[in-house]
């Protein structure tokens, strides 16, 4: 049995026809850069995210590099975050001049751990230093925002939310009387960063991304950062660039926007199902595998309709990481491993004092975690193929 990591086609073949006719109207429309559907799909966003406004952009990668912009971050400055994601959340940082600053993750949700921000901040090297925090909701599952945000406001930080695994993603936060208050991905910091990369749980048919925040300043910054800087149109008082979103990506993911919440459904009916399953094998009791952990579950109580993990990956640990991979593979099921070399030992930070520095949880997470199929169409029977052969690996 054939067991790909992501089949696009699968999604693609019920929603084909509505696809392509919204491809054909923004065709004839002639309006191909920003326009209505550009604007459609900024609306929706921000009021799927629980935010006042959206702004497309060409790419999640650009979204963290606009961000950053409009927070004024450049040569010199230090912005925390994680050496546990994507290149994206650490080469928007380099691409402004700035440094990254590390701090290790949790190993249960491999998010950053709000221990290992605090103790950064409280050095006193850093005091007055550090000009940004980026947060990465990593798999799908956001960080502790509570705590994060707490310690941003204590040392006058903006948080940048790199939401980009995350889209539709909840997290328990407390309002001023202690009340529970589910937010989500996005909508927490001072501004969040979403990608709509084919692969996403939320993907378009090319490069696409957005920012969406409830900050006014903000707000009126970043669509002028899209553009070049110029306000209006060829007077520039500041640099921006080209980061406009394309209309037939955007008129594409209007069709999708509304299919999301059942996608997440089903990512998380299959992830029930694995657990199911690797119980069944005696696979996580005997140490050979440890599945993914769900931070709030526990807040979301019965309620199954709460996205608190979207799985856009379903990442597990396991003894023998690469021998297991390469097994898996030789049988016919795309696993992959989310990431093989944390960013502080990427070469091209070679000279930079991260290089030097160690993160334990990180390094670990490196060595041991392998992503497996998660796609809303996976079927229950190529899950149980799935697990019988990692069961048939360690027998």
């Amino acid at each position: 049995m054939k067991v790909p990591l992501l089949d696009l086609q699968a999604q693609l073949a019920p929603l084909k026809d509505e696809i392509t006719a919204v491809i054909a109207e923004t065709v004839d429309s002639c309006r191909y850069i920003l326009g209505p559907e550009v604007a459609g799909l900024e609306k929706e966003v921000a009021s799927y995210s629980g935010t006042d406004v959206g702004i497309g952009v060409s790419s999640g990668t650009d979204a963290l590099l606009v961000g950053l912009m409009a927070l004024e971050i450049g040569p010199g400055d230090l912005v925390l975050t994680t050496p546990y994601s994507f290149f994206a959340t650490m080469g928007s940082i380099l691409r402004l001049g700035a440094e990254p600053v590390f701090a290790d993750i949790d190993p249960l949700t491999y998010n950053i751990d709000p221990d290992q921000v605090a103790s950064i901040l409280e050095q006193p090297q850093m005091a007055g230093r550090i000009k940004a925090i980026i947060p990465v909701h990593l798999f799908g599952q956001c960080a502790d925002m509570d705590s994060l945000m707490s310690l941003a406001a204590a040392h006058d930080i903006p948080v940048l939310e790199d939401a980009a695994q995350a889209i539709g993603a909840v997290y328990p936060g407390r309002s001023g009387d202690g009340a529970l208050q589910w937010r989500r991905a996005g909508s927490m910091g001072d501004a969040g960063c979403f990608s709509f990369f084919p692969s996403k749980n939320l993907g378009c048919m090319g490069d696409g991304g957005m920012i969406v925040t409830s900050r006014f300043d903000l707000a009126q910054e970043l669509p002028i950062l899209r553009t070049h800087g110029g306000s209006p149109k060829y007077y520039h008082a500041v640099l921006g660039g080209n980061f406009r979103l394309d209309a037939i990506q955007a008129a594409i993911l209007r069709v999708k926007l509304r299919y999301l919440p059942s996608w997440h459904a089903a990512r998380r009916q299959n992830a029930a199902t694995y657990v199911d399953l690797f119980a069944d094998r005696g696979l996580v009791e005997t140490g050979r595998v440890e599945l993914p952990y769900i931070a709030y579950g526990e807040a979301a109580g019965e309620d199954q309709d709460i996205d608190c993990h979207i799985f856009n990956q379903f990442v597990i640990r396991a003894r023998d990481r690469d021998g297991l991979k390469d097994f898996l593979l030789a049988e016919g099921i795309g696993v992959e491993v989310y990431y093989p070399v944390p960013l502080h030992q990427q070469k091209c930070v070679s000279h930079l004092a991260i290089a030097e520095q160690s993160f334990p949880e990180t390094e670990r997470a490196a060595a041991e975690t392998l992503a497996l199929p998660i796609y809303p169409e996976l079927t229950s029977e190529m899950q149980a193929y799935v697990v019988d052969r990692i069961a048939a690996f360690y027998a």
